[in-house]
């Protein structure tokens, strides 16, 4: 019984990880463009993960992720540096204007066409699939190597269920954040994980493991503060243009 209650607390730990950086990605994205095709291409993402699992089983321990992160992790750089660019564009040219209000600049992000939003529906999807994928290969591995499957699979469901709710019970909060800042922070969150993840790919072993997230993390605010600073400074003619 001890020997099932480790597997199951260290396997909800680890997942819970995982699962942090899906929600983050899925509701950064639900809130900033729409939350139809954000929420479809999350349940895609659970679809494939789930026929995945039932298909591959036990292999999932030998998946090469690297290539994936990589391809994935490259991916999350391209969508993650745009939003980064025109946040920090919209924030220098209006503050934090849209606080309780409309902000008309962010809102245009929003998809109001009556068709799908692909861009939302792929951000989505690639998140819950990554992410989903190695809290799967988390599960088999804790699972298989102590012969504690069943308590290593609760472990794992367990902390995307709680993970989730959390993110479903603030995604309200969100949403009062000004779009033209939460472009922003929803664009250095993709280009953290983006750099992370393509890095790992390529074989980089970071220090301190995924608590490097943290410092990347660090790295981008600062950058965005800087030319928030810059343009702001440059609108107001404290400084020469280009």
């Amino acid at each position: 019984m001890t020997g099932l209650w480790a597997v199951l607390i260290t396997t909800f730990l680890a997942s819970a990880v995982e699962a942090i950086e899906m929600v983050t990605i899925v509701v950064g994205v639900g809130a900033t463009r729409g939350w139809r095709s954000t929420i479809i291409g999350a349940a895609s993402g659970f679809a494939v993960l789930a026929v995945t699992v039932l298909i591959l089983g036990a292999a999932l321990s030998v998946v090469p992720i690297g290539p994936l992160r990589l391809v994935i992790g490259a991916l999350l750089l391209v969508f993650g540096l745009q939003w980064f660019r025109k946040g920090i564009m919209r924030v220098a040219a209006r503050g934090l204007a849209g606080i309780g209000g409309s902000d008309p600049h962010g809102d245009a992000e929003l998809w109001r066409e009556p068709g799908m939003d692909w861009t939302a529906w792929f951000l989505a999807f690639k998140g819950v699939v990554l992410e989903g994928l190695e809290v799967a290969i988390i599960v088999v591995s804790f699972g298989a190597g102590a012969n504690q499957l069943g308590g290593a699979v609760v472990g794992g469901v367990g902390a995307i269920v709680v993970v989730g709710a959390a993110g479903v019970a603030l995604h309200n909060t969100v949403r009062r954040v000004p779009r033209s800042l939460l472009q922003l922070v929803v664009g250095i969150l993709l280009t953290t994980f983006g750099t992370f993840w393509s890095l790992e790919g390529l074989g980089v072993s970071w220090p301190a493991s995924d608590g490097a997230i943290l410092g990347l993390l660090v790295l981008y605010v600062l950058t965005a503060v800087t030319y928030i600073t810059m343009e702001r400074n440059r609108a107001l003619g404290l400084s020469p243009a280009a």
